[in-house]
This record gives structure tokens, sequence and C-alpha cells, in this order.
């Protein structure tokens, strides 16, 4: 998700330095970027100065200092896991300007939970773009009590600057909009198939062919990850104080024998070179 956020920025213009702590990690998001801009090259849809401009503004670090020293602004989109945010927002006060923006991309976490890791919280919110970030057009920008007005218009005009489609979210509110309204999906979807009203296949059929869906709901549970889900539907029963909004038996069932979906050629589908 990182890669393609970075990706995606420097294609519009902007110098981009992508952080991770692995090299080998960082070998593989370059890998995978060329790939996709070759198949979009192949495709027509970007041309080959483009590429070559994108992947000039890119630069690939495993020092968080240099990547960060001189940043306007710093997204963030690691594990969804809210400790190992906090200390990563904590060292990037102390690498980033003092004017940077620091934003998470979490799908679930909301920035106020992390505003006592900085200085100065005005400066916090959550940018969420959606996966596959070079494709989909969607950035949810949402603003925490804590967050200043003017980060939320920078944060919203840098976002129509490359291209994306903000919308504001003006109140802090777990999963945000689209999220939540996928949520009610996923759950309906996973409580007919555990009830035995119908297959999965015949529930994605039914949702593409009857709502216009693109993807099914366990095709999209597939492609975002059985583990992101997962540990999504954790939170939200951590946040609501109800157990009944935590994990499906089918969802933990997959989490636990550790299909994760595309990712690992298994989930609610199996795949062989990416086609169920």
């Amino acid at each position: 998700m990182g890669a393609q956020i970075a990706l995606h920025i420097a294609l519009h213009g902007y110098s981009v330095s992508l952080f991770d702590i692995s090299e080998e990690q960082l070998r593989h998001a370059d890998s995978t970027l060329r790939s996709l801009m070759s198949r979009k090259l192949t495709k027509g849809k970007v041309t080959q100065s483009e590429i070559d401009d994108a992947f000039n503004n890119l630069d690939y670090t495993t020092d968080i200092a240099q990547a960060c020293h001189d940043a306007d602004l710093v997204i963030e989109a690691i594990v969804e896991d809210l400790d190992i945010k906090r200390s990563l927002f904590q060292q990037l006060n102390q690498v980033a300007p003092d004017s940077a923006i620091l934003a998470t991309n979490s799908s679930s976490i909301v920035s106020s939970k992390l505003a006592d890791s900085i200085d100065n919280a005005e400066r916090l919110c959550n940018i969420h773009f959606f996966n596959p970030a070079l494709v989909l057009p969607l950035v949810e920008v949402v603003q925490g009590p804590h967050t200043s007005d003017a980060t939320v218009k920078a944060v919203i005009d840098f976002v129509k600057d490359i291209g994306k489609t903000p919308v504001h979210i003006e109140k802090e509110i777990f999963g945000f909009i689209t999220n939540r309204i996928l949520a009610v999906i996923f759950d309906e979807a996973i409580s007919l198939y555990e009830q035995g009203v119908a297959s999965i296949e015949t529930i994605d059929t039914a949702v593409k062919a009857g709502l216009n869906h693109p993807l099914g709901p366990f095709e999209l549970l597939d492609m975002t990850g059985i583990d992101v889900n997962y540990g999504i539907k954790v939170l939200q029963a951590e946040d609501s104080g109800d157990p009944t909004q935590g994990p499906s038996k089918t969802l933990t069932e997959l989490y636990q024998k550790g299909l994760m979906g595309r990712k690992t050629g298994q989930g609610f589908y199996t795949y062989e070179k990416e086609k169920p």
C-alpha cells in the first residue's frame, strides 16, 4: 500500500522517499512497482517518459531520518497495530521538520489515538487511500479534534493536486465512511454463507450482477487480506466495547490457518497466478 501511494505521488511530480525497515521489502516494492508500470505502459495508460520521471522522483531508504529530514508531508502506511504506530510517530516527531504534516493511512485507527505521540498535534490527521492506491480515486481526509483547519485545507489541496478525489470527514468515527458501509456488506455476506443460505460464489455473483459492484464481498476480502479484515474486526470490537462486533467464525478460522487471501494463494478462494 505504501509503495503504491509513494509511486502515485511521484507520478504527479513530487519528490518522494519510500522508507521501510527492510532492504528486502524495498527491493520487492521496486520490483512490484516496475511490473505494475510495465503493464500500464502496455495498455497505453502511461508513457515511458512518465514512468522514467516518476522513478527519478522516488528514492528508497531504510534510514528514517534521511527519509524525513526535509519532508513537507509524511504518510504512515504500516501494520494496523496501535502500539507500533505510536512508536513510529514518536520517531517521526524527532526526525521530521516541525512544519511537516504527519498523517496515518490507517483505515480504522483514528489519529487522535496518536496525538500524544507528537509535540504539535494540529498537523496530524488521517489520509486514507484505497487499495490499489494507483487505481482507486478516493482519499478520506479525517479531521480529528486536534487537527487544525489549515492542515485539512493543505491536505485536501494536495490530494486534488495528485489527481485523487478527497472527502472531508469532519468527525472521527471508527471505519470512516466507506469501510463502515463495506463492513455491513462483509458481515451480512459472511452471515448468509454461515447460515447456508447461499455459497460464496453465489453471494459474490449476486452482489456483482445485482448491485453492479466490480468485486463480490468475498473477492474483496481476499484482495484486501483476511489478516487486515480480521484485525479491523478485532479493533471494532475493542472500540465499541461490544464483543459481537468482533471477527466472524469463518474469518477467524481462515486467519488461524494462515489463509490470508490473494497474498498467500488461498482465502475464501484458491488462487493460481492471481486468478481465482
